[in-house]
């Protein structure tokens, strides 16, 4: 069994709590399809009227790195763990990378530049629950958060502002 097999393996094992499953399941259920980070960004854009474009910038960058991350899906099509009895269903049968963890990154980067503090934990949070629902490689994860930081760090001054087009 590879690395990527027995990390799955050790923490799809924690979901054994009874509460750390409970918490895979919301997080996983929460950030299907980026809806949490998409909410957040709706969320600070009506509460933070000065810098409204700046957070629908990041939500908008959010968004198109959750879909990069599904259009990396259709060309990769890496199976989900086999291996593993998953806590969840998924939307797609296909594991790399993982779009809860590309949605989640991009948000941190996006949002955590704007001073939402909790975002960078959350994020970490939705990542590892990933991993403990047992329906992605630890590697899936890393791939989708770096995807999603990278589309947020490349879109940065647009986010600001800085860039008009």
């Amino acid at each position: 069994m590879n690395m990527d097999h027995r990390i799955v393996s050790a923490f799809r094992a924690c979901g054994g709590d009874p509460r750390v499953a409970g918490a895979a399941r919301a997080l996983s259920w929460a950030g299907e399809h980026g809806a949490l980070w998409l909410a957040a960004g709706l969320t600070g854009a009506a509460v933070d009227g000065p810098r409204r474009g700046a957070w629908l910038r990041g939500t908008a960058l959010t968004a198109g790195a959750h879909l990069a991350s599904m259009g990396v899906k259709r060309v990769v099509r890496r199976p989900r763990p086999a291996h593993v009895q998953p806590l969840v269903r998924t939307a797609g049968r296909h594991s790399f990378p993982s779009s809860h963890a590309t949605s989640a990154a991009a948000a941190a980067v996006a949002f955590g530049a704007l001073g939402a503090r909790a975002a960078w934990p959350l994020a970490g949070a939705v990542c590892l629950s990933r991993l403990v629902a047992g329906v992605h490689y630890p590697s899936d994860v890393a791939a989708g958060a770096a995807l999603g930081a990278l589309t947020a760090h490349l879109g940065a001054a647009w986010m600001r502002g800085g860039v008009r087009g």
